[in-house]
Formats: C-alpha cells, sequence, structure tokens
C-alpha cells in the first residue's frame, strides 16, 4: 500500500515539532494516531434486513475495507431485537489505511458541510484500554464522503461515528497532534 501524504507529514515534520512543543525528551514519546473506528448503527436493519448489506457496501467505499456486522448479544423485546441480530457495521483502520482516511476527512469531507463552523475541541478522557486519549466525531449525513453518492439511485442516507484514537497522556496533547494535521476545530469553543 501507498504511503500516505498525512503518514510522511506525521514523520517528517509535525513528530520533531510536537516534540520541541510539548518538552519531551525522547521522540517517541510523541503522541500519535493508532486507529480509526468508523460506526454506524441501523435501527432501520430490524424492520429490513437488506439494509445492513446496502450500508456494509458503502462503507466499504468510504473505508477502503470490508466492515464487520455489530449484532445485538441479548434480545429486547420493546425494540424488537433477537439476540444475533444485526444492528450496524464497524471498521477498524490502521497504519496508511488510517492515515488515509483522515486525510480524506480533514481535506474533502469536512469541508463539504453546509454551515460549517468547525469541530469541537472536547475529548474523551481514557479508553477501557488505558491507551489515550480518544476523539469522537459524529457525521450527520456519510453523503459528505465523494464515496457515497448515491449514483444507484439509493436514498439510504445514514450517519456515521467516527472515533480517532490516540496515544497522547492528556487531552492538550491529544489537540496538539489533531491541529497539527490540520483539523479543523472551533476557534472559541472550550
Amino acid at each position: 500500500m501507498l504511503i500516505s501524504r498525512l503518514q510522511i507529514l506525521y514523520r517528517e515534520k509535525i513528530r520533531p515539532e510536537l516534540k520541541n512543543k510539548l518538552g519531551l525528551k525522547n521522540i517517541m514519546q510523541v503522541p500519535q494516531v493508532s486507529r480509526i473506528v468508523l460506526n454506524v448503527g441501523a435501527k432501520e436493519a430490524v424492520k429490513d434486513a437488506k439494509v445492513i448489506g446496502t450500508i456494509e457496501k458503502i462503507m466499504a467505499r468510504i473505508a477502503g475495507q470490508a466492515p464487520v456486522r455489530t449484532i445485538a448479544h441479548k434480545s429486547i423485546a420493546g425494540f424488537k431485537i433477537r439476540e444475533g441480530m444485526p444492528l450496524g457495521v464497524k471498521v477498524s483502520l490502521r497504519g496508511a489505511a488510517m492515515y488515509h482516511f483522515l486525510d480524506k476527512l480533514i481535506t474533502v469531507a469536512l469541508p463539504t458541510v453546509r454551515d460549517f463552523q468547525g469541530v469541537s475541541r472536547k475529548f474523551d478522557k481514557k479508553g477501557r484500554s488505558k491507551t489515550g486519549v480518544n476523539y469522537n466525531l459524529g457525521v450527520q449525513e456519510w453523503t459528505i464522503f465523494p464515496e457515497a453518492e448515491s449514483s444507484s439511485g439509493n436514498e439510504l442516507v445514514m450517519g456515521l461515528n467516527v472515533t480517532i484514537n490516540t496515544t497522547a497522556k492528556s487531552d492538550e496533547e491529544a489537540y496538539a497532534l489533531l491541529a497539527a494535521f490540520g483539523m479543523p476545530f472551533r476557534k472559541n469553543d472550550k
């Protein structure tokens, strides 16, 4: 696989600058993006099983790799959900594919959002794996990605969640990392 533009930028420019900016002694202490997880929940799949197949095809085009179905672990009668029923799809991106997606998200997808004012500066605290600070971004319509354009006449429009896992030890380190990549954060958001 080809090396992404952001991957080269991180190695040659961002990493040394962050080392100096954050006052770190070792280059290996510099935070980095470890993976990106895309997740789509589909309540429509409860009524129509064909919806999951359509979502899988579109997510595979957006992410560049095959998604995995997420299933219900227990039955919930009030929601008409049975154990083992597919409820959505997810994709975990690492390495070059992760950098390609991050580049596409920052430079192509987010600028196409109508009345875009920037993304929130709020970060999640350390996740279950305690590996670093995570950043969650909710996308209301996946049509901001060029691969999701409905050329086949399909009118299905879904939202998706983008989770960016970093190795940063604090919100400030994670913010500095994503801002160095060009993430369009809101100016007056704390």
